[in-house]
């Protein structure tokens, strides 16, 4: 008996699985999800339409006549054509994925050391933040244009002292043009750094000073603070600024691969077809690029523990 009455149920585990109550982790895909709503409602109202419709005209040959528009379905022939018969696309979107490759370090290493610099504590930081931003207000439309025509986006020593031999000397054949076109609009693309710079800044706001603190009384310097407690804290960061940037210089003004795609919506013998099969082939290389810097940048996977150093004081 007394074994028997010792036994008390245990009720089943109380606030797991239940369903009454919400768990802190649906809290936040829930308030997520309501950040993302809008978003969401936007795309399918405005954009999921127009998207099936390229997607339509890329499997057509569209012409434009009195009576309508005609469409006459040819599966992957306006890919093919692109490819055997267009003498300028493949070549403008290698160039951009090589440029792309070159200006986006640039960008980020640029912006990152501006923000470490305005997240120093000097006079009038609202000042020197305001004038970095100032670009991306300013170089937009006609005004970037007339910079560009008045070569007000290169630096002129950088002709006085060879550069450009050197690198045609140095560099190898498939790189020069990308390269030549880097320190030749050189200013141009940091003025781009407007943006991923107050996010980066906002990043290193977010660092508690007790971190900092613990790791110079251990002995580490500012060098190893940097690539210890700095990178690994705006690692996400990093991720949004790399897909902004991206997504910015893929949609320039300046961009020669959207100016061919829309030459070639308007031309008579291509029209909207080849158009929509260029656009999609662009948008899959945007893709491309935006998931290697998400397996670059990308958050740790769930479960994964950081690395522990195996005694004190052992180097990286």
């Amino acid at each position: 008996m007394k074994g028997f009455q010792g036994k008390k149920k245990v009720p089943a585990a109380a606030g797991k699985g239940s369903g009454r109550h919400l768990t802190m982790s649906r809290k936040k895909s829930l308030v997520g999800l309501l950040f993302v709503t809008p978003w969401l409602a936007g795309f399918f109202v405005f954009f999921a339409s127009p998207l099936l419709q390229a997607v339509n005209y890329s499997l057509n040959k569209v012409t434009i006549t009195a009576a309508g528009r005609k469409m006459t379905y040819v599966g992957i022939g306006n890919y093919q054509d692109i490819f055997l018969k267009d003498a300028y696309f493949v070549d403008r979107l290698l160039n951009f994925l090589k440029e792309i490759i070159l200006q986006l370090p640039l960008i980020l290493v640029f912006s990152l050391v501006i923000a470490i610099l305005l997240n120093q504590s000097v006079k009038g930081r609202g000042i020197f933040r305001t004038l970095f931003f100032l670009p991306i207000i300013v170089v937009s439309g006609p005004v970037m244009q007339m910079l560009i025509s008045s070569g007000s986006t290169t630096i002129p020593l950088i002709e006085q002292y060879g550069l450009y031999e050197m690198i045609e000397e140095t560099v190898p054949k498939f790189l020069r043009e990308p390269v030549t076109g880097l320190f030749g609009e050189l200013l141009l693309i940091l003025w781009y750094s407007g943006v991923p710079t107050l996010i980066f800044l906002a990043g290193l706001q977010k660092i508690d000073a007790t971190l900092y603190e613990a790791s110079y009384m251990d002995g580490a310097s500012s060098w190893v603070a940097f690539w210890k407690i700095v990178l690994p804290s705006i690692r996400g960061m990093i991720l949004i600024n790399s897909i902004y940037v991206t997504v910015f210089l893929a949609t320039s003004e300046l961009n020669e691969v959207i100016d061919l795609i829309r030459s070639n919506m308007l031309n008579a013998s291509k029209g909207f077809g080849i158009a929509s099969a260029m656009a999609w082939l662009y948008t899959i290389c945007i893709l491309a690029v935006i998931g290697l810097c998400y397996a670059l940048f990308g958050r740790t996977r769930d479960g994964e523990k950081p690395k522990k150093s195996g005694g004190k004081g052992r180097k990286p």
